[in-house]
């Protein structure tokens, strides 16, 4: 196992012995993390148990719309949506978060699961719609903040529906110690 500095050790969980739940928390991807589904990607946690992992890539919006697979979704006083990847397992598949009070209550207070065959909300523009999902089986996710691809944050509830643009940057700028240095690590380090 990889040994964590000193420094990092109060800014990261890092604890083989304990499961902690990291249902309603981000995961902000390493800069070591060069996969490229998930590099510099932000993924809020919708459930973490014994039998595995299932979050949504919360900074990866898609070129698509919302009203190209949800018409019914979209009405003509609305801006346009975009459509989000929220991760590479079923893109099929749609999910959807909305402020409290719209759907099913996540374990976040204050974000909720929305049902996308019920009635639009009033507001829609305050949902997003993501394709696909991250998931990981048991034990998978564990290894993998252990290996150092991955730091559990916190997450705000604003933090689902803020601009996509440089947010990894502004999650890791908003922690203390390590992880607010960690978002000034450059894009390409041959460029620094």
């Amino acid at each position: 196992m990889r040994e964590i500095s000193a420094a990092a050790r109060s800014d990261v969980w890092h604890d083989d012995a304990v499961m902690e739940t990291h249902g309603g928390k981000l995961l902000v991807a390493t800069p070591q993390l060069i996969d490229p589904h998930f590099w510099r990607t932000v993924i809020f946690m919708l459930q973490h148990d014994e039998e595995g992992t299932v979050g949504l890539v919360l900074n990866r919006p898609t070129p698509e719309l919302v009203v190209d697979h949800l018409p019914e979704w979209v009405t003509g006083k609305n801006e346009p949506q975009r459509l989000f990847y929220g991760g590479p397992v079923e893109p099929e598949m749609a999910i959807a978060l909305g402020p409290g009070g719209v759907g099913e209550p996540t374990m976040l207070p204050g974000v909720t699961l929305v049902d996308l065959s019920t009635i639009p909300p009033t507001d829609p523009t305050r949902i997003r719609v993501y394709s696909g999902y991250a998931g990981w089986g048991a034990g998978q996710l564990e290894a993998e903040i252990a290996e150092g691809s991955w730091y559990p944050v916190q997450a705000s509830p604003d933090d689902p529906f803020d601009r996509p643009e440089g947010q990894w940057a502004r999650i890791l700028r908003r922690q203390s110690g390590y992880l607010s240095l960690v978002s000034t690590f450059p894009e390409d380090v041959a460029l620094n």
